[in-house]
């Protein structure tokens, strides 16, 4: 076993990390640039191989464990499943995009941007690789840093609100889960996740089920809050739309996700019988944010607050999915949370250069642009049509996937839920009646500039994404299956052996 291939997920996870240390000894902003681009895409590629390497069938791969801190016994335990393997190409995907849509928008403090995306990349995939839960918070809480200081130092007019915002809501949640991380520890005297699901599956750890339902929510909420599941979703519009293109992409495409991949790891394996107990609480919740999300979506004037709240929409799908308890939802839940990662990050990246080149958002200036700039227009339709559902295109396949899932464990909820898919309909293709179609009513709209090479590339990449995984799905399925098991097996009256086969699989990979 080579050198890399050991310790495959430390390097994935400190490149960029060491990119931006190298950042910081450069000056001019084209070096600062490509420098930024090199390093991104170096990790993407590392990312990529990665996941052609991932072994479908089997639990926990490319184990790292070795002891970090004595006292308390804290460990350095690293390891990915179908789950984590998934999001952490999504994350090195959507970073060089958000590099190469900053390209020339960014235009001060060139060196700090480009310091903090790429330590914003390291603290987001050390989350999808930690099993040490001491270790999980420090990176959970380490990107926090950098999101905040790209909203409240690149973003927009009310930028230090949103900045202030998002992370007092993010913290709320945070000292929630850390109080959950403590508690596990005094019960177990130990961090490491895998030896605490181990435990309590076997039944060696006892927790009685007052206590389990306080730790379900300790820990629901701080993820709940990051999705955002309606009604904690009101940090989400301002951060995305006073954040940078770079910022939103990331926020979208990335950051939510670790709501609900924190749900899939932790609050339904370790706490199976709340997790039960209350899910049709839960999958209420999700509905409301589907429908809520949609029709809110439909009146916003600002193209960046309709794309922010349909992440709402489209992120109560992913929570829906995973409620359900069979596989097939929670396997539409992990892929629709790379299909919109995929899409609403490429809808954040054609908001970010329509911005760029008439410095407004509001869909009333806009009309007709389908004349003067078709290349970008038509961009922007595959990628509309992609968050909306379109077969042949990524958001289908998960679409598809919850709905049918959530029919199988209510019936209701999976109606209401294609409610939903009628309604992203409605509010996606009539935003884009209003900016492409019909006639040019603004003269500022007569001279703008289509396409050129750098966002062709970019957008090219992106479309070619969806489209593959709205094709062939099927490699990245197959990557999911145990992971989805397990966590079925766990969540179903009496399970747990699955549990324990998984982390035993983990332990043997190393």
């Amino acid at each position: 076993m080579s050198w890399l291939t050991a310790h495959l997920l430390t390097v994935i996870i400190f490149l960029p990390l060491a990119g931006a240390i190298v950042l910081s000894f450069l000056r001019r902003p084209p070096s600062l640039r490509w420098a930024a681009l090199i390093f991104s895409l170096l990790t993407l590629a590392l990312a990529v191989g990665l996941f052609v390497r991932f072994r479908p069938g089997e639990g926990m791969q490319f184990g790292e464990n070795r002891p970090w801190i004595a006292s308390p016994p804290i460990r350095y335990h690293l390891g990915v499943d179908g789950l984590s393997v998934i999001l952490i190409l999504l994350t090195a995907f959507l970073t060089p995009l958000g590099v190469l849509v900053s390209w020339t928008g960014i235009t001060r403090r060139v060196k700090e941007f480009h310091v903090f995306l790429l330590a914003l990349e390291t603290g987001m995939m050390g989350v999808f690789c930690s099993l040490d839960l001491f270790l999980f918070f420090v990176f959970w809480e380490a990107m926090l840093i950098p999101m905040y200081f790209l909203i409240g130092v690149w973003g927009h007019e009310r930028r230090v609100y949103a900045a202030i915002k998002f992370i007092l809501y993010t913290m709320i949640g945070s000292a929630l889960m850390l109080v959950g991380i403590l508690f596990l520890y005094e019960k177990t005297g130990t961090f490491d996740f895998t030896q605490i699901l181990a435990a309590l599956s076997s039944g060696a750890l006892a927790v009685s089920p007052a206590a389990e339902k306080w730790l379900f929510w300790a820990f629901f909420i701080a993820f709940a809050i990051k999705v955002p599941i309606f009604p904690l979703h009101t940090w989400l519009p301002d951060a995305h739309t006073e954040a940078p293109a770079a910022g939103s992409v990331i926020l979208a495409g990335v950051l939510l996700k670790m709501g609900t991949y924190g749900i899939l790891r932790f609050c339904l394996p370790l706490f199976p019988n709340a997790a039960r107990e209350f899910a049709l609480l839960v999958s209420v919740l999700a509905v409301i944010g589907i429908i809520y999300g949609s029709l809110v979506s439909m009146v916003q004037p600002d193209l960046k607050r309709l794309v922010a709240y349909s992440s709402v929409a489209h992120l109560g799908f992913v929570v829906l999915g995973i409620f359900a308890f069979n596989r097939i939802g929670i396997e539409g839940a992990i892929y629709q949370m790379a299909n919109h990662g995929v899409s609403t990050g490429a809808l954040f990246v054609l908001v970010g250069l329509l911005y760029d080149r008439r410095h407004t958002r509001l869909i009333r200036e806009f009309g007709g642009l389908a004349h003067t700039i078709p290349v970008f227009s038509a961009f922007f339709m595959i990628v509309t049509l992609s968050s909306l559902g379109l077969p042949s295109l990524n958001g289908f396949v998960g679409e598809f996937l919850i709905i049918l899932g959530a029919f199988r464990a209510r019936a209701a909820f999976g109606a209401l839920a294609a409610v939903g898919v009628i309604l992203a309909a409605v509010y996606l293709l009539w935003m884009y009646q209003r900016v492409f179609l019909g006639q040019i009513t603004r003269d500022e709209n007569r001279t703008l500039p289509d396409c050129n090479g750098r966002e062709k590339i970019m957008l090219l990449a992106a479309v070619g994404a969806m489209i593959l995984m709205g094709v062939y799905p099927q490699p990245f399925l197959r990557r999911m299956d145990v992971a989805a098991a397990q966590v079925v097996e766990r969540v179903a009256p009496g399970g747990g052996s699955a549990a324990r086969a998984l982390w035993s699989a983990g332990e043997r990979s190393r």
